[in-house]
């Protein structure tokens, strides 16, 4: 059978939506595909098209029933029936599935609509790669695909890469976890985005990399001006690896959020991302959660934490840091005045009254900050069960004050006067305001009221309580913010 480009097969298959049809299935030569029945009949509509929803349904080949000779052989029989019982059973559902990829692909050619393409966990296959990508030469729209969880390997990273290295689309978006790639899938994507700088989002996360990949990242890191964010949670980069990732970091410009938690990092390795945080500039978001970095590793880290003006979120949740390692942490910020971080999550580690005394005198010098910990050591349930105003409630009591909304309080807050803000922005405007007296707890309580998972806080979803009660059952101070 010829094979068609996907430009052409999307010429026809229009041809044949838009054309005189004679039966359920035609082809070329009239042909009919399947002998039409009534219930078909019944119950399959006139093909539709939508530039909302995509819809694309693949069918089985027609079984064709030869008549066998008289004369063969039961074990004739025998091997023509497992035959057919191996397609039924294997070929049958790979077949399908190919189909139906070949099929949105070919929608996809011409579309103009359609900005994201979710495959994850699809059993793509190589066929199906292929498809994509020549869909993606001939698409100017699509800007976000996720392919994760479809065990490419080795080949389908080959395809990728080389698209990569002359893409001409508009995606800007990839997400490729639980692929099975190790190092030589590492090599080809590194050495495709050492030279395309339009990818902007990459997710490599939960694969076999280690640290040979780590030296392909660093160099390609080094070079790279387009990337923003990269994934690379829940691989194998050790002391080595990290070293050399941390090599290319040190001179990369354009890297905003880096998520390497889940991996095995070591002190070594966290004295490698010190060594960073001193040089580099555009790191804001920084994941290296259960890495085994200890108080020395936080040593080191605190070192570039001193200097470092870009860093907003510092993650080491699951890591076995102490009180010290917590309260080293914190006095690196304050010895920072351009610090501008916002969030550290320490969530695991059991702190002393005197910490909190301490995070008290830091938070004074940069009221943006937040700093999410275990709980206080040493103080009973009991004792800590004071009583905490909800903070909703005293806005809305200040609000009816004023005659004013709550709305209008939020966007007071706001000197654009936007509905949204950044979070570190709007914290430091909610300590720093005299209206309503509120501390950095109760701030952080009304945060998972306005819904800030994005980094923003959206007044739009503020609104006064209805029958709730006037205090919050515990202080934030003892437990982890969700």
């Amino acid at each position: 059978m010829d094979r068609w480009s996907l430009g052409e097969a999307a010429e026809r298959w229009q041809e044949a939506g838009s054309g005189p049809r004679e039966g359920p299935g035609t082809m070329d030569n009239d042909e009919p595909l399947e002998p039409e029945t009534k219930d078909e009949g019944d119950t399959v509509s006139a093909s539709q098209s939508s530039d909302e929803t995509l819809y694309c349904e693949a069918e089985a080949p027609t079984v064709v029933e030869k008549e066998k000779p008289g004369q063969e052989s039961s074990e004739t029989d025998l091997e023509i029936e497992d035959t057919e019982k191996l397609f039924t059973t294997g070929q049958k559902e790979l077949y399908l599935e190919a189909c139906r990829l070949v099929a949105i692909a070919i929608a996809l050619v011409s579309n103009t609509t359609v900005l994201t393409l979710e495959l994850a966990d699809n059993c793509i296959m190589e066929e199906g790669i292929l498809s994509l990508v020549e869909m993606l030469q001939e698409n100017y729209y699509l800007q976000e695909m996720n392919i994760s969880n479809n065990n490419l390997g080795l080949e389908g990273a080959r395809i990728l890469s080389e698209f990569l290295q002359n893409n001409t689309s508009s995606l800007f978006s990839l997400r490729l976890s639980g692929n099975n790639f190790k190092e030589e899938s590492a090599e080809l994507f590194c050495q495709a985005l050492s030279v395309n700088y339009r990818i902007r989002t990459l997710d490599l996360s939960h694969n076999q990399l280690s640290d040979k990949a780590g030296e392909y990242l660093g160099q390609m890191l080094a070079l790279n001006s387009g990337l923003q964010s990269l994934d690379l949670s829940w691989n194998h980069f050790c002391i080595h690896g990290a070293v050399a990732l941390c090599n290319g970091l040190r001179v990369n410009v354009a890297l905003k959020k880096l998520d390497l938690s889940m991996n095995s990092f070591g002190n070594e390795g966290a004295s490698a991302l010190g060594e960073v945080l001193r040089l580099n500039s555009s790191l804001a978001y920084l994941d290296v959660s259960c890495n085994d970095i200890s108080n020395e590793g936080i040593t080191k880290l605190s070192k570039g934490l001193e200097v470092n003006e870009s860093l907003k979120v510092l993650k080491l949740f699951l890591n076995p840091i102490s009180m010290d390692g917590a309260l080293l942490l914190i006095l690196s910020i304050k010895r920072n005045p351009k610090s501008k971080m916002e969030d550290i999550d320490i969530s695991n580690v059991l702190v002393s009254e005197q910490f909190v005394k301490t995070l008290d005198s830091v938070c004074a010098i940069h009221p943006q900050l937040d700093v999410l910990y275990k709980a206080v050591q040493g103080l009973s349930i009991k004792k800590t069960l004071f009583t905490w105003t909800n903070p909703m409630k005293l806005i809305q009591s200040y609000a009816e004050q004023q005659k004013i909304s709550v709305l209008d309080f939020f966007r007071s807050l706001n000197p654009s006067g936007e509905m949204r803000m950044p979070v570190g922005e709007f914290r430091k405007a909610m300590i720093q305001q005299n209206k309503v007296p509120i501390n950095r707890y109760q701030v952080r309580e009304l945060m998972k009221r306005l819904d800030e998972k994005t980094g923003m806080v959206d007044f739009r979803s503020a609104r006064a309580p209805r029958g709730l009660p006037s205090t919050l059952s515990q202080p934030a101070v003892l437990s982890k913010a969700p």
